[in-house]
């Protein structure tokens, strides 16, 4: 339709795919998924996206990249004229909520278009790919996450929360953060770095805290191996590296200091001496 088509997916089985040899293009693609996951091969330097149920993803492609979909995958696939779409789109990814009111309007839209396009005229055709391009247009102009400074602070703490829960998961990193919260791994640098953050840094200083904590406890204390082991340093020296800059102590030094905290406190007043008459 004018350089534009809409598919509707339904997928029993899961799907992959590879990157195609000299696969150029010159196009915007809209993925808007309603169950399971999609995730797309990005450009260079951006990492893979997934779309997961309840959202959407816009971008412009310049080649065809691999991707991946699970089981079960229900979808709706766009590919729209870049004409007016690629300038405001640049290199940047648009995600949100499949279910928000500019979405709404888009797939209602589709769905008409479905029904009606073999009995339109090409005036009718015109209009309807016009219509469909401003209405993604809408989208984009409201979707820009990783422009918009006011969604820093929300993401930055939402990454916290997830690094947190997950913080001896040896899979812990700013590309599976961005996975979990459907967003681009640049998108999390950006919005850590808006509030004067970095996202190693700050799970780094999380598994340290951890460690610490752990090397204060009265009973139960881990070895050094064990606690780099468990807090995911590449060994023991590396932690306690990382540890004594982070704290000015060794995790020996301040075990032993610890402990001997920990003793002072328990020990019973001293009794006062007699007083000879």
């Amino acid at each position: 339709m004018h350089g534009a088509a809409i598919a509707d997916l339904h997928a029993a089985s899961a799907t992959r795919t590879a990157d195609v040899p000299g696969g150029d293009q010159d196009l915007v693609a809209m993925y808007v998924v309603r169950r399971g996951a999609w995730t797309l091969g990005g450009p260079p330097g951006y990492g893979d996206q997934t779309v997961s149920a309840g959202q959407f993803l816009v971008r412009h492609l310049g080649r065809l990249t691999a991707f991946e979909t699970t089981a079960h995958l229900t979808a709706k696939f766009l590919v729209l004229p870049p004409g007016e779409l690629k300038p405001l789109l640049g290199t940047r990814v648009v995600t949100g909520p499949a279910d928000s009111a500019e979405m709404r309007l888009l797939t209602a839209l589709t769905d008409m278009i479905h029904t009606t396009v073999a009995d339109l005229g090409p005036a009718g055709v015109a209009a309807a790919q016009g219509t469909l391009v401003e209405l993604a247009k809408a989208v984009a102009q409201g979707r820009f996450d990783d422009v918009e400074p006011r969604l820093a602070p929300a993401l930055t703490q939402a990454a916290k929360d997830l690094a947190d829960r997950r913080l001896a998961d040896p899979e812990l990193s700013p590309a599976m953060l961005a996975r979990e919260l459907n967003v681009s791994v640049r998108t999390l640098h950006r919005a850590f770095a808006a509030v004067g953050e970095q996202v190693t840094t700050y799970i780094r200083h999380r598994r340290l805290h951890e460690a610490r904590l752990a090397l204060a406890a009265p009973s139960g204390r881990l070895s050094i191996t064990e606690l780099a082991a468990h807090w995911q340093f590449a060994d023991g020296s590396h932690f306690t590296r990382a540890f004594k800059k982070q704290y000015g102590q060794t995790p020996t030094e301040y075990a032993r200091s610890a402990r001997a905290a920990s003793l002072s406190h328990r020990q019973p007043p001293g009794r006062g001496s007699a007083k000879s008459v």
